[in-house]
């Protein structure tokens, strides 16, 4: 109770309005899988129709300057759920299916800072975070610690990707109908592609023999989820909740439902992005239905860039440049998902609240690792000085406040390599991001690169040679982040 008096008071300074007549606002984050800053109708697409993402967009708030915390999945995920960069922890890379958990339970993350402040919470899709405690993983039994442990009050999952094993359902601590006489068995040293990979008929990164019944089927992922979501939203609908909706579109192997097959003018994976837009338009109908959408915060965005890429010798879950047919899956950004350059962090991102999120579009700088700061301020609650060490509050950008300075004031992205953001420049750090390697036949490390975003969105022109003291400037402020451990005030 204390801490909805707290919100209250918290929300009321922030917008100036009485809140006591209602309860602390739901909050649901949707987060996307390698969709791409130009994949929508609000951010631009025409051969791909968005028509629900483009609602909210009209009536919320489009940022055009937010990022995820890397240009790949796993530490994304990580640095959402902790905020703190996941380049900061070793063992938070792409993870196999077969890893142990990597959030420490008892760490304050977002669902537990919530689950504290009387919330319901719940993921449910994606989670590739690693579960149990040692690796390789036993999906036979109970398989803890888990979602359940870091603060979910339900879990609903897909382990790893779509493309890894096993393809399996967990609910909360266990895989939905297995059957113990037919136990899973995972071998990674098979790579996608061998023959051995294949379940269902589609390549996998490592073998699963075993857990025949227990199989997703793979053009109803995207059904499955969104039923589960709204099914979460359905039983908390009379109380707080969180729900952290984590697709598996647009991510290989896409093998979209047959309604959405052929859908759109950029190949398959324009018809799962066509997917995904259905999935939000799901949970938004959910909303208005149960009479919610007044107190929800609901945020969309994606876990990374955009790619191209394929799912082996499978022409039918592939993104090819020929299947794209000239769609800019990155708009204007250079490069894409594991990238340092902007075209591997900058992602759309969609915030709704109707009489509370200023409609309109925003060119502040905020990311994914801010959630748990923001959650924070919320609900009145304040970070301790080890909790959420890079997160920070970026409520007042979302609401869309007017204030004389920003909510962040750089951002370190992280891709392959470092890249640090201040102001209209960017850096693009010298060498491989912590625990990274230089490329085989590369000689030595890369040099450091600079650019002025504000003239050069693309990063087209290197200006490191004309401005040193600028790259000096802001290595040293890099070097300074990475030592102290942490960036937030």
């Amino acid at each position: 109770m204390k801490h909805l008096l707290a919100l209250v008071c918290a929300l009321s300074a922030l917008c100036g309005e009485s809140y006591a007549a209602q309860r602390a606002p739901n909050i649901i984050f949707i987060l996307a899988d390698d969709v791409g800053y130009g994949d929508w109708g609000c951010y631009g697409a025409t051969k791909i129709k968005t028509p629900n993402l483009d609602r909210l967009a009209a009536a919320g708030r489009r940022f055009t300057d937010a990022h995820s915390p890397s240009a790949v999945c796993t530490p994304t995920r990580y640095a959402f759920m902790t905020g703190e960069y996941a380049w900061r922890k070793p063992g938070t890379g792409i993870l196999p299916g077969t890893a142990a958990l990597i959030v420490e339970p008892g760490r304050v993350t977002v669902p537990s800072l919530l689950k504290q402040a009387g919330y319901a919470t719940g993921v449910v899709g994606k989670w590739h975070l690693g579960l149990g405690p040692r690796a390789p993983t036993d999906y036979n039994g109970q398989i803890k610690p888990g979602p359940l442990e870091v603060g979910f009050d339900y879990a609903w999952l897909l382990p790893a990707t779509g493309d890894r094993t096993p393809c399996v359902w967990i609910e909360n601590h266990r895989v939905v109908g297995l059957d113990p006489a037919d136990p899973i068995r995972l071998d990674y040293s098979i790579q996608r592609g061998h023959p051995e990979s294949y379940v269902n008929g589609i390549p996998r990164i490592g073998k699963q023999t075993g857990g025949k019944a227990a199989l997703w089927k793979d053009d109803e992922i995207a059904e499955v989820l969104t039923r589960k979501a709204v099914a979460f939203i359905e039983k908390h609908k009379d109380r707080p909740f969180f729900l952290y909706f984590a697709t598996h579109d647009i991510h290989v192997p896409r093998v979209p439902h047959a309604r959405f097959r052929g859908t759109s003018q950029a190949g398959v994976r324009g018809d799962v992005v066509q997917e995904f837009d259905w999935s939000v338009g799901e949970v938004m109908a959910a909303l208005d239905r149960l009479k919610l959408t007044d107190n929800t915060l609901l945020i969309v965005t994606s876990d990374n860039g955009g790619v191209l890429d394929t799912n082996g010798p499978d022409s039918f879950n592939s993104g090819t440049v020929e299947t794209n047919n000239g769609h800019p899956h990155n708009g204007p950004l250079r490069a894409g998902k594991g990238s340092p350059y902007e075209g591997g962090t900058r992602v759309p991102f969609i915030a709704g609240w109707p009489g509370h999120v200023k409609p309109g579009t925003s060119e502040e700088l905020i990311c994914h690792v801010d959630m748990l700061a923001t959650a924070a301020a919320i609900t009145g609650q304040k970070l301790g000085g080890d909790a959420g060490p890079d997160s920070f509050n970026v409520l007042p950008a979302l609401l869309g406040e007017t204030r004389e300075t920003p909510c962040r004031d750089h951002l370190v992205e992280h891709g392959g390599r470092l890249a640090l953001r201040q102001g209209p420049w960017k850096l693009v750090a010298a060498g491989p991001a912590p625990g990274g390697k230089t490329k085989p036949g590369k000689r030595g490390a890369a040099a450091a690169e600079l650019y002025n975003l504000a003239v050069d969105l693309g990063e087209t022109t290197n200006l490191a040679a004309q401005h040193p003291e600028k790259v000096k400037e802001m290595t040293d402020l890099l070097q300074q982040i990475r030592a102290k451990g942490r960036s937030r005030p």
